[in-house]
């Protein structure tokens, strides 16, 4: 028993002292951890070494001295006192008697062993004499602290007294009687160890030098005492039922721990029991029902979980906010019409019938959370409120979710398993988690309808594209038609007429196929393509509209050829419609830096240096009447995806010269 006694307490008051280690820096705090962390020493000795070893004799002198420099630290705060002066003096006598006591310990080591009972008997009566001066001291110390102070460290002088008492009662029996009590020492042991809670609870409360350690730290210190008390009744008891149990006191053993063990763990596997634990110690250990930081970041974890198997935003929104408060279930009640509708459910599984547009009107107007087992505080409350909610028997807590003033929905909360009334800290933490799931909320909503809005864009742009290429398509034809009223009985025009009429035709039939939605050509790998022989092929298809030349040297290049023939078309087209009647353009293929080059030049009108480097590549901007802009713009696109780019040199009234650079290839057999 004293070896137990002793043992736990050196843990806990080491335990206190590494709790309070980084706390803070005053004087009182100081002393503090020094007279636990020499507490806990003296506890050491007793258990390891026994208690009346020189050194746990001398492990308690200076035990004694820094509690009675604790004591004094607390009564110094209030130095006007007229009796501080008799109270220093008091303080210096005891000090001195406790080092005496200490002194002649250290006398009895080397004394003949006829002169030891002397010894003892002496230390014995200066230990009491301390003992006596020290609770002369609790006494004052109570008695100084006014009654607002007597709020934070009432328990001080109890945790004092019984230590100081406890000490008195072990040497005022050592004293009198002729041996060593040994039950009362090993009760001492165990009164300490029980004493060590009241220093944390006063150091917890007290304002000045309070020990705030994390509610993690605290649970899991709970918890091993809590083993610790469990092992040791396990201990006591199993001792009894051998001195009663007899012969069979062996079954009887095992069956006891056994049986104990097992109700134990099925009472602590109990939600209702951790739950209403955790209540009763958030109630009387913290200052706040909630420990804020853990709070939000498990908020902000649940909210932001990644992964493909996370639950959907909306479920994970209420899950969110429903473990804030402990609550098991909860449903996501989304605008439906001018009212409200059910959404995401999180392990709710009753229905919630909808509300018309008194409810989202009330909430988004007042910000209210609404509590189903209290009063309604405004008659707003009670008209909005179906009365088939106030019927449901899960219903708790009603979470408005407001986002720049703006319902964006509402959280039906369930009832948690230790059912209680929420206060002000679970309301102005549900009212922040309310606004901030609500920005999610508007943020996700945002995020679809700009992702619609990009499918329409990107059908948009198709469209325009096509229609560019409809619009060009229609000025070949145009032009063919114009052209064939003088040149109808030209066998060369009819067969250039023809080519362009099939071209235009193989054309129009992949707009359509492009028109579609769920068209995604893919794209062609480069290939070595003869740049000069399929500038002729483009070339042919538009000398029914206007004289082209094609010069230049057979270059392969690596290109897609389909995106190379319709790279060619928007260039061709923008110079003849740039260029006047009967002005040739030329198309010249070369070599320039290791790179086929291929120029399109007109000799139209030109451009300015300012409309080139700011409007020419730019979609949907053009300086013909009715043009698109999408030409030059698609051209530069299709070069670069094969590698490529386009330049562009033009002199207004002079004409322009469009050069397109792509990767020279191999000498391979070109593929046409």
């Amino acid at each position: 028993m004293i070896l137990w006694g002793h043992a736990l307490a050196a843990l806990f008051f080491a335990l206190l002292a590494l709790g309070q280690w980084r706390g803070g820096s005053g004087l009182p705090r100081r002393v503090l951890i020094a007279a636990q962390l020499l507490t806990a020493l003296w506890g050491l000795a007793a258990a390891g070494i026994g208690t009346h070893d020189l050194a746990t004799q001398l492990a308690e002198t200076a035990r004694d001295l820094a509690w009675l420099g604790f004591m004094f630290a607390l009564a110094r705060r209030d130095r006007s006192a007229p009796e501080a002066g008799m109270i220093l003096i008091v303080y210096g006598v005891v000090a001195l008697t406790a080092i005496t006591g200490g002194a002649l310990a250290l006398l009895g080591a080397g004394v003949p062993a006829a002169a030891l009972p002397a010894v003892d008997a002496g230390r014995a009566a200066l230990a009491m004499m301390v003992s006596i001066g020290a609770l002369l001291l609790v006494h004052h110390l109570h008695l100084a602290m006014g009654p607002a102070q007597r709020g934070g460290v009432r328990l001080v002088p109890v945790a004092l007294a019984g230590m100081w008492a406890a000490d008195g009662a072990v040497y005022l029996a050592a004293y009198v009687g002729e041996a060593w009590p040994v039950e009362l020492v090993a009760a001492r042991g165990w009164l300490i160890a029980l004493i060590a809670p009241l220093f944390a609870l006063a150091v917890h409360r007290d304002g000045a030098w309070r020990l705030r350690p994390s509610r993690t730290v605290t649970y899991q210190s709970l918890a091993l005492v809590a083993v610790l008390l469990y092992v040791v009744a396990m201990v006591l008891a199993t001792r009894g039922l051998a001195a009663i149990g007899g012969a069979q006191a062996r079954p009887i053993q095992t069956a006891f721990v056994f049986g104990s063990s097992a109700a134990l763990l099925a009472l602590l596997s109990t939600p209702w029991l951790r739950a209403w634990l955790r209540v009763k110690l958030a109630k009387h250990l913290f200052a706040h029902r909630y420990d804020y930081r853990a709070a939000w970041l498990r908020f902000t974890d649940t909210l932001g979980r990644p992964g493909e198997d996370a639950a959907p935003l909306e479920e994970r929104i209420v899950q969110a906010v429903a473990n804030l408060v402990d609550s098991p279930a909860g449903v996501l009640l989304m605008p439906e019409g001018a009212g409200l509708g059910m959404g995401a459910r999180w392990r709710w599984d009753a229905p919630v019938p909808p509300t018309d547009e008194a409810l989202p009107a009330f909430l988004e107007a007042t910000g209210h959370i609404v509590a189903f087992d209290q009063p309604a505080s405004d008659p707003r409350e009670a008209a909005a409120l179906p009365a088939a909610w106030r019927a449901l028997p899960e219903a708790w807590l009603l979470v408005p979710l407001l986002h720049f003033g703006k319902l964006t929905g509402a959280i039906l909360l369930a009832r948690p398993a230790i059912d209680r009334a929420p206060d002000w800290e679970d309301f102005d933490l549900l009212r922040l988690a309310g606004r901030q799931v609500a920005s999610y909320l508007a943020e996700a909503r945002a995020q679809a309808a700009l992702a619609e809005a990009q499918r329409f864009d990107e059908f948009n742009r198709r469209f325009a594209f096509i229609l560019h290429d409809i619009k060009n398509l229609v000025s070949q034809l145009t032009l063919v038609a114009r052209n064939a009223e003088r040149h109808a009985d030209n066998p060369a025009f009819r067969a250039d007429m023809i080519a362009t009429l099939n071209d235009s035709a193989s054309r129009m039939t992949e707009l359509l196929a492009r028109l579609s939605q769920h068209h995604r050509a893919p794209p062609e790998p480069p290939v070595p393509v003869a740049v000069r022989a399929l500038a002729e092929r483009v070339a042919l298809r538009r000398r029914a509209q206007h004289p082209i030349e094609v010069v230049g040297v057979d270059a392969l290049a690596l290109a897609d050829p389909a995106g190379l023939e319709q790279l060619l078309g928007h260039l061709l087209q923008n110079a003849v419609e740039a260029s006047p009647a009967g002005a040739p353009i030329a198309v010249r293929v070369g070599m320039a830096s290791g790179a086929v080059s291929i120029e399109v030049v007109d000799q139209g009108a030109g451009m300015s240096a300012a409309f080139i480097r700011d409007q020419l590549f730019k979609p949907f901007v053009s300086r013909k009447p009715g043009g698109f802009g999408l030409g030059a713009y698609e051209a530069r696109q299709l070069a670069e995806a094969m590698g490529g780019r386009v330049e562009v040199e033009s002199r207004e009234g002079a004409g322009t010269c469009f050069r397109v650079l792509l990767p020279r290839a191999p000498a391979l057999e070109a593929a046409a």
